[in-house]
């Protein structure tokens, strides 16, 4: 279609909800309140002397207790603004050390990020399939080669594709990274939000060429809050801080304060992580059940909060799908297109959301293709 969107598809698409009303399946926000306990501790301390800046490196309480989750000490470790800031962060790290020519490799389809800190600062974005890394690591390194690539994006479970990248894939992948010199760039999210076994994550303060980015954005229900961390080598990290002090400076004092809190007195939050898990496992089997009656075609995937979809048979333009679906039933989805532009016969849906909220999205997606076909 040529009257389509400049920007994120994921905020267009969102922003009509927004501003129209209907269902948002399309923004990757969680629909569930965060715990209760953690909003409570929010009150508690919105009221006290938590209100200048944070240090700049995080709360030394949240620290600590990152600290003791990932068996690393404090001085591997940056809370950012958020798992983005995160990523940008170490994009501007890699500016410093390769200069300009370069190119950023993420395994397709890909979140929005990755492609576009390259299209911002000037580098190419490589899209590498990510059925290929199964068994054409030959390939792969011919890319990386040949295409200078010096930053590697590898998210498990990814968005929006959430498949879970195997322990010989992600060692393969950190030996590569210093083998050939790059930065490898473990995005994990949504690690907690796995349907069966958890994704493997490597020791991950050990080498100056890996960097393990997660948020408690996705696993609390709090996207609002821009809470996110950086795990990396001491080396990497000085380097980080310094870069931080001047892009991003600290996070939000009282919101800190608050989550460690909880945290502490709450065993880091597992019984709620635990509960939300088992909602979009369960949400996920009944949308697959639903949609591939209709015609879907779903991949095996190991986690996350999406379906990653192929549409019915004989419809083939995710834009006109997700726009037209949007104006006739007011539910709202994301073009595949957005994550890969070979994927326009695609689309992502959102189902970290209620029960009845995502039940009545599948019911708008039907009514809409029966109309279609009728």
């Amino acid at each position: 279609m040529s009257n389509k969107p400049t920007g994120s598809l994921i905020s267009y698409f969102s922003n009509l909800v927004k501003t129209e009303g209907g269902i948002n399946l399309a923004q990757g926000i969680p629909g569930f309140q965060p715990p209760t306990e953690l909003t409570n501790a929010l009150a508690k301390f919105a009221t006290q002397n938590v209100h200048q800046y944070a240090p700049g490196i995080g709360n030394t309480k949240l620290l600590d207790l990152l600290s003791q989750v990932y068996s690393v000490s404090v001085n591997n470790l940056l809370i950012v603004q958020g798992a983005t800031e995160g990523l940008s962060l170490i994009y501007t790290l890699a500016l410093q050390k390769y200069g300009t020519n370069f190119s950023a490799l993420a395994f397709s389809p890909a979140y929005e990020c990755y492609s576009q800190l390259p299209r911002i600062f000037g580098q190419n974005y490589v899209n590498f399939a990510i059925d290929k890394l199964q068994n054409d690591f030959d390939e792969l390194i011919s890319v990386i080669q040949n295409s200078r690539v010096k930053l590697v994006f590898l998210a498990s479970p990814g968005n929006p594709h959430g498949r879970i990248h195997s322990k010989g894939e992600v060692e393969r992948l950190l030996s590569l990274a210093e083998e050939l010199d790059f930065y490898l760039v473990l995005d994990m999210v949504y690690k907690e939000l796995y349907f069966e076994n958890p994704p493997f994550t490597p020791p991950i303060a050990q080498s100056d060429n890996l960097f393990y980015v997660n948020s408690f954005s996705k696993n609390l229900c709090i996207t609002g809050w821009r809470l996110g961390y950086i795990i990396s080598s001491a080396k990497r990290m000085v380097e980080l801080r310094a870069i931080h002090d001047y892009i991003g400076l600290c996070a939000p004092s009282v919101l800190q304060e608050s989550l460690a809190f909880y945290l502490a007195n709450n065993g880091n939050g597992q019984q709620y992580i635990s509960e939300l898990r088992t909602g979009v496992l369960q949400n996920f089997n009944l949308s697959c059940i639903q949609l591939e009656k209709l015609g879907f075609t779903i991949p095996q995937t190991g986690g996350g909060c999406f379906i990653w979809a192929q549409l019915p048979p004989k419809q083939n333009d995710g834009f006109k799908f997700a726009l037209e679906l949007y104006k006739s039933h007011r539910v709202a989805i994301i073009p595949g297109e957005h994550f890969d532009p070979n994927c326009s016969n695609r689309v992502r849906i959102n189902i970290a959301r209620k029960r009845d909220e995502v039940l009545l999205g599948l019911r708008g997606i039907e009514e809409f293709i029966a109309n279609k076909t009728s």
